[in-house]
């Protein structure tokens, strides 16, 4: 079938008519643009057609276009009629639509094959459908995966194309489902306690006061969510196998070639308690090599032999901040100088970038609660200071060796101005832990040691529940706080001192205490 590129303008002549080929300023190279015409089959009822396009400024750029068509017109044999116009259908639409790009050859090449409809993009949610209305298993079976269908995969993944679906989509996804069942037992717990206020536990009839009482706090409780069951583990496993059952059915059909279900790991059990790593605990890891949780804390002593280390890297910036203000990695690496205000000391959570796959993607936070305005200390915002002094040196000493920079407006950028990897930071954070010789902790961690800071310096649940952008109090007081062995001690410490106590010649301590009881009984 013929096919060819060519040049064109869009010049018209007095009377409005297109010049084309006529136009005097044809004979420079500047002028006009470049556009691809390729004949394709016939329709289902024979009359001839074509692909065009237009508008690319290289002869080269047109080229590749049509190679591409061409490439898709191959995919069926010469002989299949049938191919041919399914091929050629799909190449017409988006002929029609200027802006629609070309389909990606092995993902046509996939769903041809499979003989699935060319024309539209499967989603998780239209193949799930699909997968589950073609299962032969008992009743019971089939209400499972339906029930797990319907309120867990479509909700939270069925909008993804399905060639598309990926490890950290379903890692996303199953996160989510555990940070819904914290905010759901925090939800019960308050419930539970609105209740027991609403109720009069005695036989006879309240008074008058009580009655008005009882009826706004029943008002309250009726105001409440209702109560929910958690997702539980052995949920979220068989979740992950209906999953994995469904995406097998794809790969039998042909449209994937990857199973990302059979490579996502669920804890058995609730997420661990952070544990701090004392003098004990090190002791231990290092005749072992085993940490004694999965969430390990440092204590301030260990945070400042990791910053002290630390200073002289590119990214210390980056590491304080989150040791001190608990921003998520994402956060961080997506922070915009625009959303710092150093005189004023205020830093504002408005963008994050995240993985698909592998490739980072800037989106909105986690949630509503995470996109908030939060204070920095003085010795952060001086820290801040000194990074942007250094970026801008970076960004000059570039522009005199005449090295290009990409002005992405982060705070936290590569040494050409272009977005930080998530993972490659956390590689950086991983080799300065073992340079400094600290027990090991995983950046996400630097989140929990920046909770334990504020509690020691002072800050209540709430303080660290604002600063870490939480949802709800029992979310921050279950999973990021680790109490400090001297904080506790200075409370045990502040409690005794609140008894006053009779002492001979100004001792203290168990000794007087035990001289003061034996002189009462021998008395």
């Amino acid at each position: 079938m013929k096919g060819s590129t060519y040049r064109r303008c869009y010049c018209r002549s007095e009377d409005g008519k297109p010049l084309g080929k006529a136009c005097p300023q044809m004979s420079s190279r500047r002028h006009g643009v470049y556009a691809v015409r390729q004949e394709l089959p016939a329709r289902g009822d024979g009359t001839r057609r074509s692909f065009s396009r237009a508008g690319y400024t290289t002869a080269k750029e047109a080229q590749d276009v049509l190679d591409k068509v061409r490439a898709l017109l191959a995919l069926p044999d010469g002989n299949d009629q049938d191919g041919q116009t399914r091929i050629g259908d799909l190449l017409e639409n988006i002929s029609k639509d200027k802006k629609a790009p070309l389909p990606d050859l092995e993902q046509t090449r996939r769903r041809f094959r499979a003989g699935q409809p060319l024309t539209a993009q499967l989603t998780v949610g239209d193949w799930l459908d699909e997968w589950l209305e073609g299962k032969r298993r008992r009743k019971t079976t089939l209400n499972g995966y339906a029930s797990h269908i319907r309120v867990h995969l479509k909700p939270r993944i069925g909008h993804l194309q399905l060639d598309r679906l990926n490890v950290g989509h379903l890692v996303e996804m199953f996160d989510a489902i555990a940070d819904d069942n914290e905010t759901i037992e925090a939800e019960n717990a308050e419930r539970r306690e609105q209740q027991k206020r609403a109720t009069w536990g005695k036989r006879s009839r309240p008074p008058a006061p009580e009655t008005e009482r009882l009826a706004a706090e029943r008002a309250k409780l009726a105001e409440m969510p209702p109560y929910r069951r958690v997702t539980g583990a052995a949920t979220q496993q068989r979740i992950r196998a209906t999953l994995r059952a469904a995406l097998n059915g794809a790969i039998s059909q042909q449209l994937l070639t990857f199973n990302p279900a059979a490579h996502v790991e669920l804890e058995s059990g609730k997420r661990p308690k952070a544990l701090l790593w004392t003098d004990e605990h090190v002791e231990r890891w290092r005749e072992t090599g085993e940490a004694p949780s999965a969430v390990m804390v440092w204590t301030p002593a260990q945070v400042g032999e990791f910053l002290d280390h630390a200073e002289g890297d590119r990214l210390y910036a980056l590491f304080h901040l989150i040791a001190f203000r608990g921003l998520r990695r994402g956060e961080a690496v997506g922070q915009n100088w625009a959303d710092i205000d150093l005189e004023k000391g205020l830093l504002r959570v408005s963008t994050t970038i995240v993985q698909d796959g592998w490739t980072p993607m800037e989106s909105a936070p986690k949630t509503e609660d995470s996109a908030a305005v939060i204070a920095l200390g003085p010795a952060t915002t001086e820290v801040l200071r000194e990074h942007r002094v250094r970026q801008l040196a970076e960004r000059a000493a570039r522009a005199e060796d005449r090295l290009p920079w990409t002005d992405t407006g982060k705070a936290f950028v590569q040494e050409d101005g272009t977005w930080l990897h998530p993972e490659k930071v956390s590689d950086v954070f991983r080799r300065l832990c073992r340079e400094a010789g600290l027990p090991p902790i995983n950046l996400r961690d630097l989140r929990h040691v920046a909770a334990t800071l504020i509690h020691a310096g002072g800050g209540d649940i709430h303080t660290i529940k604002e600063t870490l952008r939480h949802g709800t109090i029992q979310l921050t007081s279950d999973t990021y706080t680790s109490l400090l062995p001297q904080v506790d001690m200075e409370a045990a410490k502040n409690a005794e001192a609140q008894v006053p106590r009779a002492r001979r010649d100004g001792s203290s301590g168990t000794a007087a205490h035990a001289a003061l009881t034996q002189g009462a009984s021998n008395d």
